[in-house]
């Protein structure tokens, strides 16, 4: 086992970690990783898969605190968008794909630790940014989380409805960006780490949010400049 693959499922592990106690950050972490392992079409399949999968476990102890109303407003676009964007990205250099996931996961980091307060979120046309947003980079990176965390922020939802609506969109939502992209299905060790970070739920309700959220936000960042060092 090399070290990019050790690399790629500690992301997993930790990813997974994060994603069920607060309700995201795997794909944050865990795909820059598997992009520098499996190259940039490949490890975004892959990571989509594997979101998917890291979402439905704890969807079955949130799910009830889900607002349908509230993840229907952000799935609609991102499922309208899903499709036009993977068809759009189909022919482009690969090459190009590494870095430009690695903007997108850099800028998306800068755009959450702000805390920025945007009104407008609230409205229609927010729920309708935010969830082409998400859309564009899933395909790209398989980060698609960020611009449904800031809505998520700007929406004041209580923690356990924020995790339960983040869990019933992201399953969802990852499910048919790794078909629309090319299913990839993992391998055994990938799912052994996916299932040991998964525990972390039970850390839910005694994790503090806010030391959750900066340790999320500075391993997405080193992933980020991963990428693009690994691109150069």
């Amino acid at each position: 086992m090399g070290n990019l693959e050790l690399l790629a499922l500690a992301g997993v592990l930790l990813g997974a970690l994060a994603q069920s106690a607060t309700g995201m950050g795997f794909s944050l972490i865990a795909a820059p990783a598997m992009i520098l392992w499996r190259g940039p079409h490949e490890g975004v399949a892959l990571t989509l898969t594997l979101a998917t999968l890291c979402s439905l476990v704890p969807l079955l102890r949130d799910g009830r605190y889900a607002r349908p109303g509230e993840v229907a407003r952000l799935l609609v676009p991102t499922l309208l968008c899903t499709p036009l964007v993977a068809l759009a990205l189909r022919g482009v250099d690969a090459r190009w794909l590494a870095p430009a996931a690695g903007i997108g996961v850099i800028a998306a980091v800068a755009v959450l630790a702000s805390g920025v307060r945007w009104t407008w979120l609230r409205r229609p046309s927010g729920a309708l940014a935010a969830g082409a947003a998400s859309a564009l980079l899933n395909v790209v990176g398989g980060v698609g989380g960020p611009p449904i965390g800031l809505y998520a922020a700007n929406a004041d939802w209580p923690p356990e409805t924020t995790r339960g609506n983040l869990y019933a969109f992201f399953v969802l939502q990852n499910l048919v960006t790794a078909f629309a992209v090319g299913l990839v299905l993992p391998s055994p060790p990938e799912l052994a780490a996916l299932a040991l970070g998964t525990a972390g739920m039970l850390l839910a309700p005694r994790l503090p949010a806010k030391a959750a959220r900066t340790a999320v936000l500075a391993v997405s960042l080193l992933g980020g400049i991963g990428l693009l060092g690994g691109a150069v």
